[in-house]
């Protein structure tokens, strides 16, 4: 089995089905420290535009993929250690995707450089874009999502609006709710208002689904996720389901669920040791740790030192 670099995957989404990530920006490389993210918490706090990878090397991992993998792909998508928007080669990769294959392309991005209208024009050939906007007032986008200086949520949501003016394909918008925190009613009836002028062809509703950056952060109750939708009353309001099970993915690897397995069997380890030790992309593991939860093989503890994963 060939390891890749910058290529992982495929691994079952909860929102695109089976989807072969690409990872184009050095680990956590965002313009953004969010609360909940996965990956762990931004060390390169950056707003700057940069090749980040080289692009041969990554034009090199998608031809060896195609070439030697016959996995049926619902969706290649951009997603990874930090924001791939920041790639300023982004435009060149997708094209090169698009000259090798005909599956589906989306972008998952935390949509904050969409105020610059040439930046939308080198994305535009995706099929999907999947941006987030967990706040619409500043002093919640400071607590959840933590800002590089300056950038302030009023250019975010008209860059948003501007990405739907110009982007004709399909926009999912994520929305991450956080219990007492962007939730109250002043917020939502502005979120509406912002929601029915950005017009994204899904609005999906999501929570906390794997150890946050920061332990206060909880996930919250569907119920409360229900509510919001029914309050909304918006037609395209979704919370987003489950992941498919693991017998439905082709490439689903026994090997690295065993490797995985086997490290907790020593001990109890955090994310970010399974993937330094084993090599594998922190989304990755985050799937298998997803699926491996769902059949109540591990559970997760905190502790003063941070959140591990043990073995049940």
């Amino acid at each position: 089995m060939t390891e890749y670099k910058h290529i992982f995957g495929p691994v079952p989404s909860r929102r695109l089905g089976i989807s072969l990530g690409i990872d184009i920006i050095t680990k956590k490389t965002c313009n953004l420290d969010c609360v909940y993210c996965e990956v762990g918490k931004t060390t390169n706090y950056t707003i700057i535009r940069d090749e980040y990878i080289d692009l041969d090397e990554i034009k090199s991992e998608i031809t060896h993929y195609f070439k030697y993998n016959n996995c049926i792909l619902d969706y290649i998508t951009f997603a990874g250690s930090g924001e791939p928007m920041l790639n300023n080669k982004i435009g060149e990769i997708i094209k090169y995707i698009r000259s090798i294959t005909d599956t589906k392309i989306a972008l998952i991005t935390n949509g904050i450089l969409f105020t610059n209208s040439k930046i939308i024009d080198e994305i535009v050939d995706v099929d999907v874009i999947i941006p987030s906007l967990d706040a619409v007032f500043q002093e919640t986008f400071n607590k959840i999502n933590r800002p590089y200086e300056n950038i302030k949520i009023d250019e975010i949501i008209k860059g948003l609006i501007l990405l739907r003016d110009k982007y004709l394909k399909q926009i999912f918008l994520e929305i991450f709710i956080i219990d007492g925190i962007n939730n109250s009613k002043e917020e939502l009836d502005y979120f509406k208002e912002v929601l029915l002028k950005i017009k994204p062809d899904k609005i999906e509703l999501n929570s906390l689904d794997r150890p946050p950056v920061e332990n206060w952060v909880k996930k919250t109750d569907i119920s409360i996720l229900q509510e919001i939708k029914n309050y909304w009353n918006i037609e395209n309001v979704v919370i987003i389901d489950k992941y498919k099970n693991r017998k439905e993915v082709c490439a689903y690897s026994d090997l690295k669920e065993k490797t995985i397995l086997n490290m907790l069997s020593i001990r109890p380890c955090t994310v970010e040791d399974i993937s330094n030790i084993t090599g594998i992309n922190v989304l990755e593991i985050n799937k298998y740790l997803d699926i491996l939860e769902n059949f109540k093989l591990i559970e997760s503890v905190k502790n003063e030192r941070g959140v591990f994963i043990k073995l049940k």
